[in-house]
């Protein structure tokens, strides 16, 4: 009996991966809020340990994929390590459509990636996301921002938010946090001024934007302001 009972099981985990797998997808007729709530959830199950994405997909929901994506959700994230957006909000193959940059700050190039997700795959979301201890937010507060070479790229387009941020924060041991807080802000309220396509996305409310913060110690996500 427990033989057969571990045989239903593991038959109901496949058949729910599978699902879920299939389920990929779907930003088509879903709205920004519906994404954002979708994200959360799944990084309310990170949070807690009860992922639920698969490691693996399945055959048939590769072949899916292979025509064609609808990702509901655009996420500009850093490129650090421990962040890595999938897993942060428990996705699965065709879900989220992902840029990373250090810093998450945009380029042309970064900017025209998520110009093509918001306007040729119809993601209504997109999400700015900064994390706890950024390395190139650090960087900038530690060059005073100022940079030599590609790294200083980077730094010089941080710059603002350290400025703005010095204004705000009184206390010098959370600067860094808030610089991270600012950038997140500072880039995504900036979106919609780098690109035509986005401020045209967002002025007849196909996108909307919003900038997060991720918390490397409790794995949690919050979403502290959004775009107009």
């Amino acid at each position: 009996m427990k033989k057969m009972g571990s045989v239903v099981s593991v038959a109901a985990a496949v058949l729910a991966c599978a699902a879920l797998a299939l389920a990929s997808g779907g930003g088509a007729g879903m709205s920004a809020d519906e994404a954002l709530n979708k994200l959360l959830d799944g990084n309310k199950r990170y949070v807690e340990s009860k992922m639920n994405s698969c490691g693996e997909t399945t055959a048939a929901a590769r072949e899916k994929l292979a025509t064609g994506q609808k990702p509901y959700a655009i996420i500009l994230s850093c490129s650090d390590s421990r962040v890595p957006p999938e897993i942060v909000f428990d996705k699965s193959l065709g879900e989220i459509f992902v840029v990373r940059v250090a810093g998450n700050v945009p380029d042309p190039i970064v900017l025209g990636s998520i110009e093509y997700a918001a306007e040729h795959l119809g993601s209504p979301l997109i999400m700015v996301l900064g994390h706890e201890r950024c390395g190139a937010v650090k960087a900038t507060v530690d060059a005073k921002g100022k940079g030599e070479g590609n790294i200083g790229a980077i730094v010089k387009t941080i710059a603002p938010a350290l400025k703005k941020a010095k204004k705000q924060c009184k206390e010098e041991a959370k600067l860094v946090e808030c610089v991270v807080e600012e950038n997140a802000r500072m880039v995504a309220a900036n979106l919609t001024k780098q690109s035509k396509v986005i401020r045209e996305l967002v002025k007849e409310h196909k996108v909307k934007i919003v900038a997060a913060k991720y918390d490397l110690d409790d794995g949690k996500v919050r979403v502290m302001e959004t775009g107009k």
